[in-house]
């Protein structure tokens, strides 16, 4: 009841139009913007833990990298003004940006990039990205130039060097960074009141301050979806990147807002514990693939704003095939399988949810299919710290519904102690195989051979590829139009 009691208050907030004077407060604010996100990160540095909303406040705000990564996916130089890689793709030599001061006074320079490199792939190391810089050498020529070797060859280096567990950091501020970070970018942290809002302003010392148009931008933190169109509807917030899909065909014929459809590259999965008994049968594991259809959840998690996939990669990704016919919805199909491996019906599951209304909702969708084919699934609702420590972290859960939103990612799955457990000799060869080939062809056949291995495993199941939608109003320029990355450069925003 009281799900449907607060969707009825938006619906009836939907048809209340803004006053004149709040529209003019609204407009008046040339030098602020109000954004709101759907989870609030657990801390701010984005080295030291794996939540995706770390990156969506301080990464390209407060922190930078060596390289940017834009709205269409292309890399651009950023505290590295170019870079020269050597024939066998292993070499990179940048050359750094000068005049660069971190946030406490500090100076930006090869010996700091060297650091924090070394600090990204060092023993103590919490960084999710932690292999890829154990196997890089830096190496400081100048002041402003370094070299980096890697071990492997890895045609999209740059690209990772953009997000944000490459960010460069400042030595003396690293133990810190997680309530008080320090970078170089135009915007420092002003306040943080946990479990509502943080609010960032300009920093004076940036080294172009005249390109920043706002001096102030407040993050709110909003979950419930009724509230997040409250909040729009309101006047409070001024634009809601990846806001819940349910409440999104109420602003697209209101003419005070513009709705902004964006790509990703974000796999949303039925995650699956591969060590846990029967999971850890593949028919078991196909079983529950089979059982669900992949279109009705795309209905009821993220009110169809989503497309189907097979495996761990997404449509326009290079080298993408479609295996969406491995595992296709067919529950007779699920019965035969489970009968196979043995299993005793009803097979008691528990699925763990983090808050995102497309794994809640989702959840129920896909709890509803697996009792179908007699699997029992008990849903247990946590928080998202919750989810990072106990299922993530602890690899504590049966099943567990999350978007993977790295672009690259494929390679967890040769990580036998990532959260999923899965291991594959097969999968791995191949693995190797694609970071040691440098020919985009070759490469491109191998990442269809990686995608049909975890498709024929049956991993985890893979659900679809998540469309993003912004709601923002009318006067907000400069919004991201695809989401290569979860961030909000706030250096594009303006009135």
């Amino acid at each position: 009841m009281l799900k449907r009691r607060t969707l009825l208050t938006t619906a009836a907030l939907a048809t209340v139009p803004l006053s004149l004077p709040q529209m003019a407060l609204a407009q008046g604010r040339k030098d602020s913007m109000v954004l709101a996100m759907t989870l609030e990160p657990p801390g701010l540095d984005p080295t030291a833990n794996a939540a995706s909303a770390i990156a969506e406040i301080v990464q390209y705000n407060i922190l930078e990298t060596l390289t940017k990564i834009n709205s269409d996916g292309s890399v651009t130089p950023l505290l590295a003004e170019s870079w020269e890689v050597s024939p066998d793709l292993r070499t990179y030599t940048f050359k750094l940006r000068r005049g660069v001061k971190f946030q406490n006074g500090e100076p930006f320079n090869a010996q700091t990039v060297k650091f924090s490199f070394d600090r990204a792939g060092g023993e103590k190391s919490t960084n999710k990205d932690k292999r890829t810089f154990a196997n890089m050498s830096t190496q400081v020529v100048d002041d402003y130039t370094v070299v980096i070797i890697n071990k492997e060859i890895d045609p999209d280096f740059p690209f990772l060097l953009g997000q944000a567990t490459a960010v460069i950091v400042e030595p003396k501020s690293v133990d810190t960074n997680a309530t008080k970070p320090v970078g170089t970018g135009p915007y420092k942290l002003d306040s943080w009141s946990k479990g509502s809002s943080l609010v960032v302003s300009k920093w004076d010392g940036f080294r172009n301050p005249g390109s920043i148009k706002l001096n102030k931008v407040t993050f709110r933190f909003i979950s419930d979806p009724a509230a997040q169109a409250a909040s729009l509807l309101a006047g409070d917030v001024d634009a809601f990147p990846r806001i819940a899909t349910r409440v999104v065909a109420q602003f697209k014929a209101n003419p005070q807002f513009q709705v902004i459809l964006s790509g990703s590259r974000a796999k949303t999965i039925l995650s699956i514990n591969n060590k846990r008994k029967p999971l850890d049968d593949v028919r078991v594991r196909r079983a529950i693939s089979a059982a669900i259809d992949r279109k009705a959840v795309i209905e009821g998690a993220v009110d169809g704003f989503g497309v189907p996939i097979g495996s761990h990669y997404v449509p326009g990704a290079p080298g993408y095939v479609d295996t969406t016919g491995v595992n296709p919805f067919n529950i007779e199909k699920a019965n035969q399988l489970l009968a196979e491996a043995g299993v005793k019906t009803p097979l008691e599951l528990t699925m763990t949810l983090p808050p995102p209304p497309y794994a809640r909702q989702g959840g129920e969708v896909i709890a509803a299919q697996l009792a179908k084919i007699g699997i029992n699934v008990k849903i247990q609702n946590v928080e998202w710290a919750q989810w990072l420590s106990g299922t993530y972290g602890n690899k504590d859960y049966d099943l567990s519904i999350v978007s993977h939103v790295e672009p690259f990612d494929l390679g967890n799955y040769a990580k036998a102690d990532y959260y999923w457990q899965y291991q594959s000799k097969d999968f791995s060869a191949v693995y190797d195989k694609i970071k040691a080939t440098g020919n985009a062809a070759e490469r491109n056949k191998l990442l269809g051979d990686a995608q049909r291995i975890l498709a024929n495993d049956a991993a985890n199941v893979f659900l679809f590829q998540p469309q993003w939608p912004t709601v923002a109003k009318k006067g907000v320029k400069g919004l991201w139009k695809d989401m290569p990355i979860f961030v909000n450069d706030l250096s594009t925003l303006s009135w």
